[in-house]
């Protein structure tokens, strides 16, 4: 359902969702915002577990660190309860609550994000922004074009290191070696890449393309109800968050407290 819902209405109800999060400043909401994002993601979405933890781990990282650190280097305030010390170090309560709220705000950033991106076709997203945001075509289709090329810059890449092979230039083994191997790779991946985005630019012109927004569309990209339900359904998840977090007595709003 989340992969066939109108691409412009999803990314605003994350919008909306993240916003609101952004203004809370406890562990609870952001926690059970993250419970609910995943739960969603792969109930209403098709999206590989596998591939999900790949794209989720750099956060989990991400937000250990600066819970971390937050922890190690607090801000303290009169009146702070010490729960342990050790030399230097010393954790509050108070403390240990902000820096768990810090973690999982990271983690209920990217899991709504990661909703957002693997439920999307970009190419669909384009399309929606063009004919529900009154996007200009011609920074849609620039978009669009060099989507398609970042395939081909691989390959381009594999082209140019096996001809140096050939003619004798060798692996690089030191530092220094690689970074004059790069520039030696950059100057014809951008002389191709200009090459062929000229080429783009004159077939597009060619077939009659203007960039005119007042333009008919083959993929038609419509919103519905099922739409209105899914962003009502996306929203809520912050809005159910933000209840229990009031009802247990932990609903904090953010005054500048890291």
């Amino acid at each position: 359902m989340l992969n066939n819902m109108n691409p412009s209405l999803k990314a605003f109800s994350v919008l909306i969702g993240i916003i609101m999060l952004s203004v809370f400043f406890d562990p609870i909401t952001p926690l059970i915002s993250l419970i609910l994002t995943v739960a969603i993601t792969f109930v209403l979405g098709k999206v590989s577990l596998k591939r999900w933890i790949l794209l989720f781990s750099p956060f989990i990282f991400m937000s250990i660190v600066y819970v971390w650190s937050s922890l190690l280097f607090p801000r303290t305030y009169p009146g702070d309860n010490i729960i342990w010390q050790w030399q230097f170090i010393s954790i509050t309560s108070e403390g240990l609550l902000r820096s768990l709220a810090l973690g999982l705000r990271i983690l209920s950033f990217a899991s709504l994000s990661l909703l957002f991106v693997l439920t999307t076709n970009p190419i669909r997203f384009l399309h929606s922004l063009m004919q529900q945001c009154r996007l200009s075509p011609k920074l849609a289709y620039s978009i669009m074009a060099g989507y398609q090329f970042l395939p081909l810059i691989k390959e381009e890449f594999e082209i140019i290191r096996n001809a140096h092979l050939v003619r004798g230039a060798g692996r690089s083994r030191t530092i220094m070696d690689k970074i004059r191997q790069i520039k030696k790779y950059t100057i014809p991946l951008l002389a191709n890449g200009i090459r062929k985005a000229e080429r783009t630019a004159i077939a597009m012109e060619s077939k009659g393309f203007t960039g005119d927004k007042n333009r008919e569309y083959y993929h038609i990209i419509t919103i519905s109800k099922k739409d209105w339900l899914l962003s009502c359904v996306l929203v809520s998840i912050v809005f159910i968050s933000i209840t229990v977090s009031f009802l247990f007595g932990y609903l904090n709003f953010y005054n500048g407290q890291l």
